[in-house]
């Protein structure tokens, strides 16, 4: 007989372990589906977030199809994959058995409504085992954690996502605030490597996005963001390319 393991897909899998991680009652899940659909990802709708309402409600929008598309597709719904959407731009992990599927799933979430840009870094191989999954979730919240209690980077405004033990950051940043949140997540125990998946903006117009936030009116209009995706550096490396799509 197959387990739950094998039954449900990445995602599904991943609700359920992080709903067990919170003490959600299994009746209580499908409900609390649009809250917890991201998996280990952390970075909800802020008041604070650098990110634009409209881009908000999108990103909640893109992960909840994607869950639903890529389950229903005859090809990906066996597969355990995850999506994970920041001001428009769908982060698809997991694992995937064949090329094939790997391809399927990269359409799939390309073609959903309001996606710019698909980061796709699914791996060809089994599900990961649930103490992987489990793993990640406490990856996650210590990631966050070390951003909450750090005075060189808001915690709001990167969204954390962990697979198989590699991190992967997203947001709107300085790049001093990429570099001080990579920092911080290569030192978390069990973290094999953290990618930058950063939209990065100049010091200037952090300033004027953060005033903005506080009512002050602006002038000036903000520069178009710099999209910054690959592997952080490291002592032990230096900075290398993420997989390509």
């Amino acid at each position: 007989m197959p387990s739950i393991h094998q039954l449900m897909s990445g995602q599904a899998f991943r609700i359920a372990v992080v709903a067990c991680s919170l003490g959600v009652a299994a009746t209580t899940l499908t409900g609390c589906f649009p809250v917890v659909a991201t998996g280990v990802a952390v970075g909800a709708m802020s008041v604070a977030d650098r990110r634009t309402t409209g881009a908000q409600t999108d990103d909640q929008a893109i992960e909840i199809k994607a869950f639903n598309r890529l389950r229903e597709n005859s090809k990906t719904k066996a597969a355990a994959l995850s999506v994970v959407s920041f001001n428009r731009i769908a982060l698809l992990t997991g694992y995937a058995p064949d090329a094939a599927t790997r391809a399927e799933a990269l359409d799939i979430v390309k073609r959903i409504e309001n996606v710019r840009e698909v980061l796709n870094e699914v791996t060809l191989g089994p599900k990961p085992s649930l103490a992987t999954y489990s793993s990640d979730v406490i990856i996650t919240t210590r990631v966050k954690g070390a951003l909450l209690n750090s005075q060189e980077v808001k915690a709001n405004t990167v969204k954390v996502f962990t697979e198989s033990g590699i991190v992967y950051l997203m947001g709107i940043v300085s790049e001093r605030e990429a570099r001080a949140a990579s920092l911080l997540a290569s030192k978390i125990s069990g973290v094999r490597r953290v990618v930058r998946a950063f939209e990065v903006i100049s010091d200037a117009d952090l300033q004027n996005l953060e005033r903005r936030q506080q009512g002050a009116s602006i002038t000036t209009p903000p520069a178009e963001p710099r999209f910054v995706q690959g592997e952080a550096p490291s002592s032990a490396s230096t900075n290398s390319a993420a997989a390509p799509s």
